[in-house]
């Protein structure tokens, strides 16, 4: 029967499961005669009404006082629900399509969850049935049978890239299905079961269905029975398992190999990269305590642009308008902000305002910039070998690209001695370079840059590399994740000099958070703090500015 997840934002009141008819229309408010009963000052006495037409459920505002928002947007009219749907009204949530029968915490062997828990991710819901005890067990057996059938050790799975091999697998796995299949239970999707086994012997195991979604970002592993995957901002627990921490390794084994990595206990970390450019790190015992740990940091199949970031709420056009010019006045711009606050996605916005007419070297740990400009050229850094040999870290790629004839540099991320040779560059005729850095205020990010220039190993006085960042850096941008998993440009701030030992800083924008809406999502505004930064008085003087002066006027 399909189902709800109810989740209060009290952070104090444990979800429940509520089940629905399809033949009954089924209300939601504050009254005691609702299908679910809300006591929230903010929900109507009936608020939301369910109804099922066409075999799928319908839902519509019943004309509440504070009106109700599905997957972030206010509803205007009746809204079709599909799996993994969000609705929210007054300080509750409602998650549609939770399945029936979902194995429990206890079924992995894990301790109750508590209300503080991550919750249980609803798209997944109908993989849910294939990793209970008894299914693991079953998927486990026609595993090793088929395997059997081929006379191939496990390892041999790691990559299998030979279409007959694929091919022979294929039909292998076909007839134990046909051998076993009085033991499966009547109601199993047998496309979906066939397709998780299949991904068991050649793919990435369970994981590959979150890897096929395009709306997960990240996919987080912490042992063979706990993956994690994050969706627009939030983290959720997938219920899904590998059979034990040897099957984990062959998975990450299968990962990295083909790209001539090698993970063991003599070098039990690694860092990969998919087909498809996904991000990915793997740590195994004994450094990683409680079994083999994987994090997969999705690579967006589409080029991101200023629309996409406007849409998301991440920039204001007049922000964007801002930044454009900032670019195309050959700014040095240093993107701050913490772990997936979208440093990288932003970087790839600003680097599409440069000019075509430019060459580019883009350096990056692990490629992830999409730049559509002809005169570029894409650096990655490489890790040593398995004997040790053969690093080429970001600092070398730096310097050898400004051998390279570059009119600008793009560092996908500063986080070490590379610092002293960006800001050296940006100094020398490579006006408009840009990288990002992690910190969390612009002034952060200036001591951040300071402590990895003396990674460099030079001994040189603070005073000449505050100099050194003065002189070089423009233009901070402050990007943070919010509570509510949205990621936004917070603070866009100036560097004007040096006074004494102190970098001097003015800002330009300033992101004003007024509270929570009635979907949870932060709100608040991006205001102008009146300041109005050089690059513009020079572009307006000399008539080449293309940005209303109004943008930085402080609004009442």
């Amino acid at each position: 029967m399909p189902m709800f997840t109810l989740i209060a934002r009290d952070g104090r009141t444990p979800e429940r499961s509520v089940e629905l008819n399809p033949a009954e229309t089924s209300t939601v408010g504050r009254s005691p005669d609702n299908r679910v009963v809300l006591n929230d000052p903010k929900v109507s006495r009936t608020h939301l009404r369910l109804v099922w037409r066409e075999g799928a459920c319908w839902a519509e505002d019943a004309g509440s006082t504070f009106g109700t928002w599905h997957n972030g947007e206010k509803m205007s009219g009746p809204v079709r629900l599909a799996a993994g749907d969000r609705l929210a009204l007054g300080g509750y949530e409602l998650v549609f399509g939770a399945a029936a029968g979902a194995p429990s915490a206890a079924a992995h062997g894990k301790e109750p969850e508590g209300p503080d828990d991550v919750a249980m991710d609803p798209a997944l819901a109908a993989l849910a049935v294939l990793y209970t005890d008894e299914m693991m067990a079953m998927k486990k057996r026609i595993h090793e049978q088929v395997l059997f059938k081929l006379n191939l050790p496990e390892i041999a799975t790691k990559q299998i890239q030979d279409d007959e091999l694929r091919a022979k697998l294929e039909v292998a796995l076909d007839q134990v299905l046909r051998e076993v299949r009085h033991e499966l239970p009547r109601d199993l999707a047998h496309d979906l079961f066939r397709q998780t086994l299949l991904d068991e012997l050649v793919g990435y195991g369970p994981i590959t269905p979150m890897l096929r979604d395009p709306t997960v970002d990240e996919v987080m592993v912490n042992g063979p029975s706990r993956i994690f995957v994050e969706r627009k901002g939030r983290l959720f627990e997938t219920g899904a398992r590998f059979f034990d921490d040897r099957h984990l390794i062959t998975i990450i084994q299968r990962i990295v190999e083909p790209l001539g990595r090698h993970v063991d206990e003599a070098s039990p970390m690694v860092d990969a990269r998919l087909p498809d450019g996904s991000r990915v790190n793997a740590i195994i015992p004994p450094l990683a305590l409680d079994g083999s740990s994987v994090t997969v940091r999705k690579f967006a199949r589409r080029k991101l642009t200023t629309d996409d970031l406007i849409a998301f709420g991440s920039m204001t056009p007049e922000i964007a308008l801002f930044l454009e010019e900032a670019v195309r006045a050959r700014q040095n711009i240093v993107v701050s902000g913490g772990t997936g606050s979208g440093k990288t996605t932003l970087l790839n916005v600003l680097s599409q305002f440069i000019p075509r007419g430019e060459r580019l070297v883009t350096i990056e740990d692990s490629a992830e910039l999409k730049l559509s400009h002809r005169n570029i050229v894409r650096l990655e850094a490489r890790p040593a070998n398995i004997e040790g040999r053969g690093r080429v870290a970001i600092r070398d790629l730096v310097i050898n690209a400004l051998r390279m004839r570059p009119d600008r540099i793009v560092v996908g991320e500063c986080r070490g001695p590379e610092a002293l040779d960006m800001l050296q560059a940006m100094n020398t005729g490579h006006d408009g370079s840009l990288t990002t850095a992690h910190a969390n205020t612009p002034r952060d990010c200036l001591s951040r840059l300071e402590n990895m220039v003396m990674m460099a190993g030079f001994e040189l006085p603070s005073a000449a590399i505050r100099e050194q960042i003065a002189s070089a850096v423009n233009l901070i941008v402050q990007q943070n994740r919010l509570p509510d998993g949205s990621r936004k440009i917070v603070q866009i701030s100036e560097v004007t000099g040096r006074e004494g030992a102190t970098i001097l800083l003015q800002d330009i924008f300033q992101f004003e958070q007024k509270g929570f809406g009635p979907d949870g999502k932060v709100t608040g505004t991006m205001v102008a703090t009146g300041n109005i930064p050089q690059f513009v008085e020079e572009l307006k003087a000399k008539g080449d500015l293309r940005l209303d002066m109004s943008v930085f006027v402080p609004k009442a």
